[in-house]
């Protein structure tokens, strides 16, 4: 077959794809396929909060040309071509965070080392292990074997000096490794970032000194930590945090390359932090794509060869919930899958009870740590993740994805330039509002349950525990997903601990179970999600007075109407009614308003609740009137 007869036969499938297309939503949506216009399938396509368009298919239609192998410019495939397929990714840990006792820390640290880990990220200074016990934390602990990144907040400096010292020691003692390059260490600071997140840390100028006294040195030392998780945490995009990310590692160049560093010293002196989130195709090419783009600005700086950009994936804190707290194995599942198929060089999987205090969950912190770590190793050594060197590339959706992603990225970038660099930018306030604009359009849509969080505002389970009410935040500058329901939850804990009930709501199912059990159980999900239990009573009719006795007895002064539209244009209005005289002070209809449009008076529900509602005022509502009710 010739190529124009091929290429015939595709566009004539392609067009018998789209017209099947049409012929189904036009069914779903009852209007004629006419009415859709050339191209049915748009209508499926989805916008990410990037503004990056997404495709119900994509065919060779999409292709694009091939990308170079891993550990060739632009890096898109991969920083390291060379990467030891029988290890994978670098499974990190954290340790040191709220642990004072070095022997502890030290004990941790080497049975995890044991058991799978390959990399150390170690917090110092304030409630954590002290700078001094730095030595002691590391007994035993061969750093050419497994990479060592410092988290040490305002005590970078200190902690620098420290691990220098206990670097050399070892060297002058004859510590068995040949090659000083192989020792592998990160100080960590982060003087931009932490300026955006409020965290206290180490000067710029400061950070650059340590970077001059790190690019000398045998080991390979990065200095400086480009950490993107905070404007993720604060609410970005995934195009947002790498765009502010690369911007604060452009500006720390300038500065290294002020101070006197070539760039080729300057760019070895960077290491990026990124979150990785449970949208495991939008992590995936998120981190392709913060290659792409670190590697473009190599290149402007004429140092293409130096422009793979190291990786450390961090599961998202943000969307971590303190409710149904075993969901979050789920998401830290999908998304150290998409960060490691992604190509990040180290993962650090979160506990999956981080946003809890310590116990709440019932489990100690040695097997939240465990499952933490577990998880990572499945996919290396179960399913086998790390074997293939980038295993999405050719797939026409991930390299679209990537390229659009990358895109995004540099436009925000340039934006950023244009007011003159990070620092500006961040004093302006363009980066804040930004983020600020997508935090909240992402607010709105959980809120309206457009994007679900199960075990929140999706498949809530409101027998759970009561939350200590100690503060249970992961911190301040963490924008959980989950937080507006968990507040409406937190209420409801502590209604429950003042009348020894949750708030209360009764249902009135109309008809047979087969009709009004689509809208029973909505509603009754809906309820829970804000930690009100509904009362179901079963089975009611209007016609035969069986409402407001069930009504009277359930003593709730809230109902919400359930059935089918049919019923409700037979029975609405009587059953509405009927509740009022039973003393029901608010009726609310699980169904549209259009429903009721004729009816007025007695007869008409005060509210109606549909898919789509804002859950979060709604709830908030009700609770404000039960609360009423108890005062």
């Amino acid at each position: 077959m010739s190529p124009a007869s091929q290429a015939e036969d595709a566009a004539r499938a392609y067009s018998e794809w789209q017209q099947a297309v049409a012929g189904v939503l036009a069914k779903s949506r009852r209007v004629d396929a006419a009415e859709l216009g050339p191209e049915p399938q748009k209508l499926l396509d989805t916008t990410t909060y990037d503004g990056v368009t997404v495709s119900p298919l994509y065919t060779g239609r999409d292709e694009l040309p091939e990308a170079p192998l891993p550990g060739e410019f632009p890096f898109v495939r991969g920083a390291d071509g060379n990467r030891d397929v029988n290890s994978g990714w670098l499974v990190n840990a954290q340790f040191g965070r709220g642990v004072a006792d070095a022997a502890e820390v030290n004990r941790t640290i080497l049975d995890s080392l044991e058991n799978g880990v390959s990399a150390l990220w170690l917090s110092l200074g304030g409630e954590n292990l002290p700078t001094d016990a730095l030595d002691a934390a590391l007994a035993g602990v061969l750093l050419d074997l497994a990479p060592l990144t410092l988290d040490a907040g305002s005590e970078t400096a200190a902690a620098a000096q420290k691990l220098f010292a206990l670097l050399d020691a070892r060297a002058a003692a004859g510590d068995g490794v040949a090659d000083r390059a192989d020792v592998r260490v990160g100080l960590g600071a982060a003087p931009l970032t932490d300026g955006f997140s409020g965290a206290a840390g180490v000067e710029l100028a400061d950070a650059v000194a340590l970077a001059e006294v790190a690019a000398a040195r045998a080991e390979t030392v990065r200095a400086l930590t480009v950490d993107g998780t905070v404007f993720h945490n604060a609410g970005a995009s995934d195009a947002e945090e790498l765009g502010a990310a690369i911007a604060a590692g452009v500006e720390y160049l300038r500065a290294l390359t002020n101070a006197g560093l070539p760039i080729s010293a300057a760019l070895g002196q960077l290491e990026f932090r990124l979150a990785a989130t449970d949208d495991q195709f939008q992590t995936i090419a998120k981190f392709r794509a913060g290659r792409q783009v670190w590697a473009r600005v190599a290149q402007v700086c004429g140092a293409s060869e130096f422009g793979g950009a190291v990786q450390h994936a961090v599961t998202s804190a943000a969307m971590m919930a303190q409710r149904d707290p075993w969901v979050n194995m789920l998401r830290t599942t999908l998304a150290a899958f998409g960060a490691g198929v992604g190509g990040a060089d180290s993962v650090t999987v979160l506990p999956f009870d981080v946003a809890l205090p310590a116990g709440a969950a019932g489990v100690s912190k040695s097997f939240s740590a465990r499952i933490a770590r577990n998880t990572q190793l499945l996919l290396l050594e179960e399913s086998h993740l790390g074997r293939v060197l980038d295993p999405s590339a050719g797939s026409w959706y991930v390299e679209d994805l990537t390229d659009s992603i990358a895109a995004k990225v540099w436009e925000f970038f340039q934006q950023i330039e244009t007011v003159g660099g990070y620092s500006a930018a961040l004093g302006s306030g363009v980066i804040g509002d930004r983020i600020g604009a997508t935090k909240a359009a992402r607010d709105s849509d959980i809120a309206h349950r457009k994007t679900a969080v199960t075990g929140v505002n999706e498949f809530p389970n409101l027998a759970e525990a009561p939350l200590p009410t100690e503060a249970i935040e992961t911190g301040a500058t963490v924008a959980r997903y989950a937080a507006a329901f968990e507040t409406l939850r937190d209420r409801s804990d502590a209604f429950l601990a003042a009348n020894g009930e949750r708030p209360q709501v009764f249902l009135a199912p109309l008809g047979p179970v087969s009709e009004h059990n689509g809208r029973s159980t909505f509603a009754a999900n809906l309820l829970a999600s804000g930690g009100i239990e509904a009362l179901n009573p079963g089975p009611l009719d209007a016609t035969d007075g069986s409402i407001a006795p069930a009504a009277k007895e359930s003593g709730a002064r809230i109902a919400v109407l359930c059935g089918t539209d049919k019923r409700y244009a037979e029975q609405g209005a009587a059953a509405v009614t009927a509740l009022r005289e039973a003393g029901i002070e608010q009726v609310l209809l699980a169904g549209p308003e259009k429903i009721f449009a004729d009816v007025e008076g007695a007869g008409r529900p005060d509210g109606f609740l549909t898919a789509r509602i804002d859950a979060v005022a709604a709830l908030t509502a009700l609770l404000d009137a039960i609360d009423g009710d108890n005062k």
